[in-house]
C-alpha cells in the first residue's frame, strides 16, 4: 500500500466512525425526542445518515452493489418520511 492509500483509507475509517456516532445521536432524538416532529426530522436524519454509511462502506471495499442500496434506501426514506408526516398532520395516508 501506499501513502496515500493509508491516507484515504483512514480517512474513510474516521468519516465511517463520525457518521455512527450522528447516528447514534439521531437514535437517541426519536426516543426522547419531546414532539412528533423532532421524531419525524430524527427518523429522516436517520435515513440520511445509513445512506452516508453505505456510501461509506461501498468506497471502502469498492463494489458497486452498496451504491445501488443506498439508492433504494433513499427512496424509500423520502417515501416513508412523507407518508409519516402525512398521518401525523392529517390522520390519514390517503385521501
Amino acid at each position: 500500500m501506499t501513502q496515500a492509500s493509508d491516507f484515504l483509507t483512514l480517512t474513510l475509517y474516521g468519516a465511517l466512525t463520525l457518521v455512527a456516532i450522528a447516528q447514534f445521536m439521531a437514535m437517541i432524538r426519536l426516543w426522547i425526542g419531546p414532539g412528533t416532529g423532532d421524531r419525524i426530522l430524527a427518523l429522516d436524519t436517520m435515513f440520511i445518515n445509513a445512506i452516508g454509511i453505505i456510501v461509506l462502506l461501498g468506497i471502502l471495499q469498492g463494489t458497486q452493489i452498496y451504491f445501488e442500496a443506498a439508492l433504494i434506501i433513499a427512496m424509500l426514506g423520502f417515501v416513508s418520511t412523507v407518508a409519516y408526516a402525512r398521518f401525523v398532520l392529517r390522520g390519514d395516508i390517503i385521501e
